[in-house]
């Protein structure tokens, strides 16, 4: 976090960490970010002179220089607390794995880049009101970009050149990037937190975020929503569309020259592009009906950004229709703060089913977020469809007290929302 370091071989020897100091930064953290109380305590100090600063590995250990502590002032160490902890609750070690697999990125050098466009999705909005903001911190604005972003955003939108080099002293651990460095103690070393052990703590964090929502910035009210209503696996369930589509003669495929071919090693002279295949187009069709309440459009607008990650962010491949008796509007995707959903009258999603398969290009995959009480079509769309249904204790029905609705058909994936 701070640049202000001397390598650990150049580190005192004989210097041992003060704890006192330590820990009284992280009541200071505690003080201006109590909501990060649990997971500030969970955390177990390792002394370590082979880090820069302080880091932390996917186990909820955090690595501590003792050099580093002994000259940085105590409010900083506070900031870094809050910086380090947040890589942790925000699971940048799994999303990290993920987003590497997903851009085709490898090596310790992407996994830079990994750690800096997760920086930049904590400290945009870290440091004030209590804490001070680290001089050398990253932030978006450091590499040109814009704030609000999340890591998978920031990754797409920068590489590491020239310019960044400064930066290469960088050091938060596998817990940042997923990266495991040889001086982390690793899944079957002492005071490591089980997975089961980190959802908790997680969990805990989220709950009391939501219950005081007005003292806490945006970026965590974020998380916090999705770590209570965790969305739906969706690159599992568009899984079956993606193998159908590339199975398809010449369909989810293009050439790029992006990544070469392999046959290009044969002809030294000629670059030759490489088949890549594209993830399915996605038409997402919401509910907006005057039975579906806003709570649960605000799970809608959850799993349409997942949904779109699962694409790996190509919002060109994700359109949503809200629709109640008509289709309203067709859009493309956006995140949760920049897509509106329109309605409120009564429920037939035959219309939106119809607006969506007018598309063009047609939609591969077709998901439908809703309460379930609205007519079906009576016939399979041409592509494979997902049904999202709200949960509901008993159908609503003003006109009719013993209605219930109609299944949803068996030709569609149905999963449960919430």
């Amino acid at each position: 976090m701070s640049a202000r370091t001397t390598g650990p071989a150049t580190e005192r020897s004989h210097l041992r960490l003060d704890t006192e100091k330590l820990f009284a930064a992280r009541l200071q953290a505690v003080r201006a970010r109590p909501y990060l109380a649990t997971a500030l305590f969970a955390m177990h100090v390792v002394e370590s002179r082979r880090v820069p600063t302080m880091a932390v590995d996917r186990h909820w250990r955090c690595y501590v220089s003792p050099g580093f502590v002994d000259r940085t002032p105590e409010e900083e160490l506070a900031s870094v607390w809050v910086h380090e902890v947040s890589h942790l609750l925000r699971d940048h070690a799994r999303r990290g794995d993920l987003a590497m697999r997903a851009l085709g990125l490898e090596g310790p050098a992407d996994r830079l880049r990994v750690n800096l466009a997760a920086d930049c999705e904590i400290n945009d909005d870290a440091f004030g009101d209590g804490l001070v903001r680290p001089a050398d911190a990253v932030y978006p604005s450091t590499l040109g970009l814009a704030e609000d972003g999340l890591m998978e955003d920031y990754l797409r939108q920068f590489t590491l050149g020239t310019e960044y080099l400064r930066l290469v002293w960088l050091e938060c651990g596998s817990g940042a990037d997923g990266l495991e460095r040889e001086w982390e103690l690793g899944p079957d070393g002492a005071h490591g937190l089980a997975d089961h052990e980190r959802d908790l703590v997680r969990f805990r964090v989220a709950r009391g975020i939501l219950a005081k929502p007005g003292d806490t910035p945006a970026g965590w009210r974020r998380w916090a929503e999705q770590a209570f209503h965790p969305p739906q696996p969706w690159r599992q369930l568009l899984a079956a569309a993606i193998r159908s589509t590339i199975a398809a003669a010449g369909a989810g495929a293009d050439y790029s020259y992006g990544r070469p071919a392999r046959r290009s090693t044969s002809l030294p002279r000629v670059v030759l592009p490489s088949l890549r295949h594209r993830p399915p187009r996605v038409t997402v069709v919401v509910d907006t009906s005057g039975s579906v309440s806003d709570a649960e459009l605000g799970i809608a607008l959850l799993e349409t950004a997942a949904i779109l990650r699962a694409v790996d962010g190509r919002r060109e491949l994700v359109s949503v229709i809200s629709c109640d008796a008509a289709a309203r509007t067709v859009r493309q995707a956006a995140d949760g703060s920049g897509l509106a959903l329109v309605g409120g009258g009564g429920t037939d999603l035959r219309t939106g089913f119809a607006a969506a398969l007018a598309r063009r290009p047609a939609p591969d995959v077709l998901v439908v977020l809703t309460d379930g009480q609205t007519p079906w079509p009576s016939a399979a769309p041409p592509c494979r469809t997902v049904v999202g249904l709200f949960p509901r204790r008993r159908p609503v029905n003003e006109d009719d007290p013993d209605y219930v609705p109609d299944d949803p058909p068996s030709w569609a994936k149905t999963v449960t929302l919430g």
